[in-house]
């Protein structure tokens, strides 16, 4: 599929029930990914790995290293991140395997497009990750990169419902994302200002375990390692 049939699938996707910005979205995160000069801002690897106080290739190769090389099967990635998670993560598939990329917003999609460029197996998909028109047990590896914590409890938990429907039996959900940090970490006091000023649903987030949120009766398997002083989490969920 060329870049060409890549925007076509874009356009084509728009006509879907699923395509309407959340007004979650569109009222705390306007800024960031929705405001016109949002992507020029945001899209740079630097500026990343700052906001993630120098964590962010670190956090990056611990969800790739879930990923094989030469990866023959599908991947279904949960939201566009800004810094090259994607790219990365087309580096690691054959030439059978596969990646959907799904977000709601058309901008993130198009700048996603912009940096993966001509390439034959990728699908942009421009939905709803908390609402799928996309087939049950459709993929063997789904990846949310920071994306939960952004959500409402409501659609966090849609959004995770989902990504256990659309992994089949014998695959895995990768989840990194924020954590509470330790106590003796100086930065859980810095991040509960820029919770509350910028990330109004990650203190709801960070007080449950991933764990607590999922079907226990669909898991065969789940693991949680914590980073920066428990700041950032992986949670690898085997179905």
């Amino acid at each position: 599929m060329d870049k060409t049939s890549l925007k076509k699938l874009i356009d084509d996707d728009q006509s879907n029930a699923n395509n309407t910005i959340p007004a979650y979205l569109e009222e705390t995160y306007w800024w960031a990914y929705l405001h016109p000069r949002a992507i020029h801002i945001f899209e740079r690897q630097w500026l990343v790995n700052s906001i993630l106080w120098g964590n962010y290739r670190r956090l990056r190769e611990e969800a790739l290293s879930e990923v094989s090389h030469h990866f023959q099967g599908n991947i279904l990635q949960l939201a566009c991140v800004y810094g090259d998670l994607t790219e990365r993560l087309v580096s690691k598939l054959s030439l059978k395997g596969q990646l959907d990329l799904v977000d709601i917003s058309q901008a993130q999609l198009d700048n996603a497009l912009s940096k993966l460029g001509q390439r034959h197996n990728i699908n942009l998909i421009r939905q709803d990750t908390s609402s799928l028109n996309l087939p049950d047990n459709s993929y063997d590896i789904t990846v949310l990169f920071f994306l939960l914590h952004e959500q409402p409890e409501n659609v966090r938990l849609s959004t995770l419902a989902e990504a256990m429907r659309l992994t089949r039996k014998g695959g895995k959900i990768v989840i990194v994302d924020y954590h509470h940090a330790a106590r003796w970490n100086p930065l859980r006091y810095v991040m509960k200002g820029v919770f509350q000023w910028l990330e109004p649903f990650a203190k709801g987030f960070i007080s449950k375990e991933i764990s607590e949120m999922l079907p226990t009766d669909q898991i065969t398997e789940i693991n949680k390692q914590v980073y920066f002083g428990g700041l950032y989490q992986k949670v690898t969920i085997k179905c």
